[in-house]
C-alpha cells in the first residue's frame, strides 16, 4: 500500500503531494518530509525547508479536530455493529497501550507522544488518546499542535542531514 501511495504521489507538484502525504495515518509529516528530501519529490525539501515544513505540519493537522470531533459520535453510532465493536476495542487497546506517557504526565505527554517520530506515535495516535483519556478540546488541540511542530522540526533536521538519531558507527 505504502509503494503505491508513493507512487501516485509522482503523479501530484510536490508541494500537494507532501500536504495530502501528511495528512494519511501511515506517513504522516513522518513520511511527507522524507518524501520531499527524495527523488520522487525532485528534492523538493532541499530547495524550500521552510515551506516543506508548513506543508507536512498543516497537512498533519488536517485530521486532528474531525478525529477529536467525530470520534465520539462515530463510535457510539458504529459500536452496535460486531464488526465495528472489534475494531473499536482493538483501536482502543492498541492506542492504551502505547499512551502511557499521556496517562502520566497528561499535557507534556501528549506533546512528546505526538512529537516522538517513531511507528505508531503521532498526530492520528495522539487524536485518538486524546479522545479516550477524555481530554477537553482546548487542552488536546494546542498540545497536538506543538508535538506536529517539535516532530516537524526533528524529521526536517533529520531529512537534511544535521541531526543524526541513529549511527552505522
Amino acid at each position: 500500500m505504502r509503494e503505491q501511495i508513493l507512487a501516485w504521489s509522482e503523479h501530484l507538484p510536490p508541494p500537494v503531494a507532501i500536504f495530502l502525504i501528511a495528512m494519511l495515518p501511515v506517513f504522516e509529516l513522518r513520511g511527507a518530509i522524507p518524501y520531499a528530501y527524495s527523488p520522487l519529490a525532485g528534492d523538493f525539501g532541499s530547495a524550500h525547508p521552510i515551506l516543506t515544513y508548513l506543508l507536512a505540519a498543516a497537512g498533519n493537522f488536517v485530521p486532528v479536530l474531525p478525529i477529536l470531533t467525530l470520534l465520539g459520535p462515530a463510535e457510539q453510532r458504529l459500536r452496535r455493529y460486531k464488526r465495528a465493536d472489534r475494531f473499536f476495542t482493538w483501536l482502543f487497546a492498541r492506542t492504551e497501550k502505547r499512551s502511557g506517557l499521556i496517562r502520566k504526565y497528561q499535557a507534556f505527554g501528549l506533546i512528546l507522544f505526538v512529537a516522538i517520530p517513531l511507528p505508531m506515535t503521532g498526530a492520528w495516535t495522539g487524536s485518538v488518546a486524546a479522545y479516550l483519556f477524555r481530554l477537553p478540546l482546548r487542552f488536546s488541540v494546542p498540545c497536538i499542535i506543538l508535538g506536529i511542530c517539535v516532530a516537524g522540526i526533528v524529521v526536517t533536521l533529520v531529512s537534511m542531514g544535521v541531526l543524526h538519531l541513529w549511527s552505522n558507527t
